[in-house]
């Protein structure tokens, strides 16, 4: 590796220091990108009330299952690029990278054409409230129409960090997210409500993308790849290891999203408040993710390079660094919620029937939490090796048999009601490690090959 290089080989040294030290970035930028739809929730909350909360929360859902149909093949094209980089062989990241550029891009856009012709049908799929239906089509129309820019940061980050780059997607998404806070508060008090808040975020996410793609082009030499005309042209070969790895992945995303929309739908028939309490508790459970999501993120590049340069015992310890920084911030999160719990939705919205259910969904948010902490290693495990038929099986575990099933199973058959979508879905979050977990002791995984090098 050259000396002026920007990749990161984590194949040697202090895993712990090197998980940590890897995954502090992502955690930022995670905090940074959970505050988009946060400050979203808590301006619209605040200027226009449990409607519009419940606007953007269904929104939010419908906004991040489009993205989830992309992200599956950039967290592949991130697998990938790891294991090339473990391997030593730059060229099968240039071919990669350029496949990455050509297919997810032009997929995002056939999912904006699609989300922007059906919007109103969405609308009615998911039982949105009378009260807020108007605010909630005008919050998805605007970010399907910039899912472009969304889709192309997820990209370009995971790009570099699959490289061992995480510091720079980390100030991208700072800088947007700063524009975001400022353009949220002057577009919603001006009176656009949703929309404004919509207007904001799109605009933030492309400057991110952009920021990141001119990085990507000025640093090509010391990153290591070749980003050139030749390589946006997909090979028939790599393109295919993108959709092999890609495909699993996302249909492992969106089985959890549609059924995350599912429940949703079911949710918003019992009214708006219930609706509301169920969108701040969607975003509370993104604060659970934000560490966990960062160790699972930087989990899955160590685990990647690691594996393909067969040195499991590296593996094994960076695994078990993220299982306890992990389950360490779910029981700190879990304190303030069983304590403050009325304080903490107070920070949303200050209605008296939102702020009097926000006990009842204390248990469903510690739930929530230690899911998250759980969940990350297990991902980056299965992610790190680039094993697309357990991502297909556990996105079906988790999206459909334990999440709709056990939601139909508590509200309806055991008649739980509301409590019972909450409670089925928390449960769900646990179907990673119910697999993952057992399958990483047995020492099977060991024997799952990593990818042939590019021609």
């Amino acid at each position: 590796m050259r000396e002026n290089s920007l990749i990161r080989d984590y194949t040697f040294g202090p895993v712990g220091r090197q998980l940590l030290a890897f995954a502090w970035p992502f955690m930022l930028s995670n905090l940074l990108q959970t505050a988009y739809n946060l400050v979203d929730m808590v301006v619209v909350g605040q200027f226009v009330g449990k409607a519009g909360l419940s606007a953007v929360g269904i929104g939010a859902d419908l906004i991040h299952f489009y993205t989830f149909m992309c992200m599956g093949f950039c967290n592949a094209g991130q697998v990938l690029i790891s294991q090339y980089v473990g391997m030593g062989d730059r060229k099968s990241v240039s071919k990669i990278v350029g496949v990455m550029f050509t297919f997810i891009l032009g997929y995002s856009l056939v999912i904006t054409a699609a989300g922007l012709v059906f919007s109103h049908q969405l609308m009615d799929v998911l039982n949105v409230p009378p009260e807020a239906l108007a605010y909630c089509t005008q919050y998805t129309v605007c970010c399907t129409a910039g899912l472009f820019f969304l889709v192309g940061y997820v990209m370009v980050a995971s790009i570099l960090r699959g490289m061992g780059e995480s510091m720079r997607p980390m100030i991208f998404i700072a800088i947007a997210s700063v524009l975001n806070v400022i353009l949220d508060l002057a577009l919603v008090s001006a009176g656009m409500g949703p929309l404004g808040a919509a207007l904001a975020t799109v605009i933030a996410q492309g400057v991110s993308f952009v920021l990141c793609v001119a990085y990507l082009w000025r640093r090509r030499d010391r990153l290591g790849f070749e980003f050139a005309l030749k390589y946006l042209v997909p090979d028939g070969r790599n393109l295919r290891k993108l959709l092999d790895l890609g495909v699993p992945m996302m249909i492992q995303s969106c089985a959890i999203s549609v059924s995350t929309l599912f429940v949703s739908s079911h949710i918003n028939a019992y009214g708006v408040t219930v609706s509301a309490v169920t969108s701040v508790g969607a975003k509370l459970s993104t604060v659970a993710s934000i560490i966990c999501l960062a160790l699972s993120q930087a989990g899955a590049t160590m685990v990647g390079q690691n594996f393909a340069a067969r040195k499991f015992d590296r593996v094994s310890k960076a695994l078990g660094v993220a299982i306890a920084v992990g389950l360490s911030f779910a029981a700190a999160l879990s304190a303030v919620m069983i304590f403050f719990p009325e304080q903490v939705f107070s920070l949303f919205d200050r209605d008296p029937e939102v702020l009097a259910m926000s006990h009842s969904y204390v248990v469903i948010a510690v739930l929530n939490f230690f899911g998250w902490a759980v969940r990350g290693p297990s991902t980056a495990l299965c992610n790190g090796m680039g094993f697309p038929v357990m991502n297909f099986v556990l996105g079906i575990l988790d999206g459909v048999v334990m999440r709709i099933g056990l939601c139909v199973l508590m509200a309806e058959v055991l008649h739980m009601g509301v409590m019972g979508y909450w409670l089925g879905g928390a449960i769900a979050g646990y179907a990673f490690f119910i697999v993952m977990f057992p399958y990483f002791l047995s020492g099977k995984w060991k024997n799952h090959a990593p990818p042939a090098a590019a021609e």
